[in-house]
């Protein structure tokens, strides 16, 4: 029979869920997709579609808005989704493979072939658009370190590279070590009046930018005098190798890295492990019977070593970011994949949930597991921001003649 192109949506529908719209003798039957079903077209006609509104409108609208553009937080919009993606994943929510309370709810008793229309539907309306004149901002963290660190260059050297007795080199650190350093100071657990001051008002995000911008920095010694015996130091540095390495280049990123550090400052930080100043038990040990001749003995040991950069990788750029995932979710985020969501013009703060509940394991997808463990917080923010104001497209799924 004959069908207009125009009239029709076609969905490509999961093998193991048999359908009853438009599909010859199939029987209608409620069972689980399973990974790796291939997909087969049925067709969604004007009333079909017209019968999916309808649910729509009683069931569905009150979370996802009329017309499928969602007015609430944390609530996708649906129009022009991708059908069957969109039916793939309300027969989850009905099987518990993808849960959520509410939808969990709404979905369990549906018939498959209204969960059928009501895709057909969304996917045959026009997709929400970004805000005319709502541009992107994105968060570059190296860059907002560098700014963040203007405030501390006074004292700790414009690249981390201390040139004041006393003042700790930032170079060289694993940033977990760097960023537990700087809120151990804010919250006064490590005593220095000034360093709280200074750490404040700086919130953990920025940080650990800071921590990140100094990592990234060109490893050198600290440009100031060390008065001790550094032959007589390294002696005496055996029990420390363990935790600091041989050249005092930390294998640990809780552990500091001690190579080309201040002098001055290495004995001012020994001495407040010696005295309890640093709560850290096994150094306040390691310290407990070390003179303070030693101490400025080891001091200039380490001080006179070359330090090494941590092993930290440059972060990937947004546009880094969005060709590993356009591979999958198509151009600027308008799949052309019948099971792959688009992303174009989807809600920022619902894309940094899913985004969120992929790494966290409460969404299961080996792929997006996989990709999203290497995302931190602002390769997040900037990629829900990213594609929330690209423009979304919709997509025709036609069938062609066999050969």
């Amino acid at each position: 029979m004959k069908r207009s192109v125009q009239a029709i949506l076609v969905v490509m529908f999961g093998a193991a869920l048999s359908a009853s719209i438009h599909q010859p003798d199939a029987a209608a039957q409620s069972t689980s997709l399973k990974q790796g079903d291939e997909l087969r077209p049925i067709y969604a006609k004007p009333e079909d579609i017209a019968d999916g509104k309808e649910f729509a409108e009683s069931s569905c609208a009150g979370c996802h808005g009329a017309n499928g553009i969602s007015s609430t937080t944390g609530i996708p919009d649906l129009a022009g989704q991708r059908p069957s993606y969109l039916l793939v994943k309300l027969k989850e929510y009905q099987t518990g493979v993808r849960t959520n309370a509410a939808m969990n709810t709404s979905v369990k008793f549906i018939s498959d072939d209204a969960l059928v229309k009501v895709a057909a539907y969304y996917a045959s309306l026009d997709p929400a658009q970004p805000v005319p004149g709502r541009a992107a901002s994105y968060i570059d963290p190296v860059q907002a370190g560098k700014t963040a660190a203007a405030a501390c260059a006074g004292c700790h050297g414009e690249t981390g590279v201390s040139k004041m007795p006393a003042i700790p080199s930032l170079i060289g650190q694993d940033p977990q070590y760097l960023a537990s350093a700087m809120k151990a100071y804010r919250s006064g657990q490590r005593k220095n009046d000034t360093m709280k001051s200074m750490l404040a008002a700086v919130n953990d995000a920025d940080i650990n930018h800071l921590a990140l911008f100094y990592a990234l920095q060109p490893a050198g010694r600290a440009q100031t005098p060390a008065t001790g015996d550094a032959l007589a130091g390294k002696a005496s540095t055996v029990g420390c190798a363990g935790c600091h390495g041989d050249q005092g280049v930390s294998g640990s990123p809780a552990t500091p890295s001690l190579a080309g550090q201040d002098a001055q400052y290495l004995v001012s930080a020994l001495r407040a492990y010696k005295s309890g100043g640093r709560a850290d038990d096994t150094m306040k040990a390691l310290a407990a019977s070390v003179d303070d001749s030693a101490l400025k003995d080891i001091a200039a040991y380490y001080a006179g070593l070359d330090p090494h950069a941590p092993n930290v990788r440059l972060p990937l750029s947004v546009q880094e970011w969005t060709q590993r995932c356009d591979r999958c979710h198509g151009t600027n985020g308008n799949s052309a994949d019948a099971r792959i969501p688009a992303l174009a013009g989807q809600r920022t703060e619902y894309l940094q949930s899913a985004l969120h509940d992929y790494q966290s394991g409460v969404r299961k997808n080996p792929e997006m597991s996989a990709m999203s463990s290497a995302l931190s917080d602002e390769d997040i923010k900037n990629l829900a921001t990213y594609y929330s104001h690209q423009k979304a497209r919709a997509v025709v799924f036609m069938p062609v003649p066999g050969k």
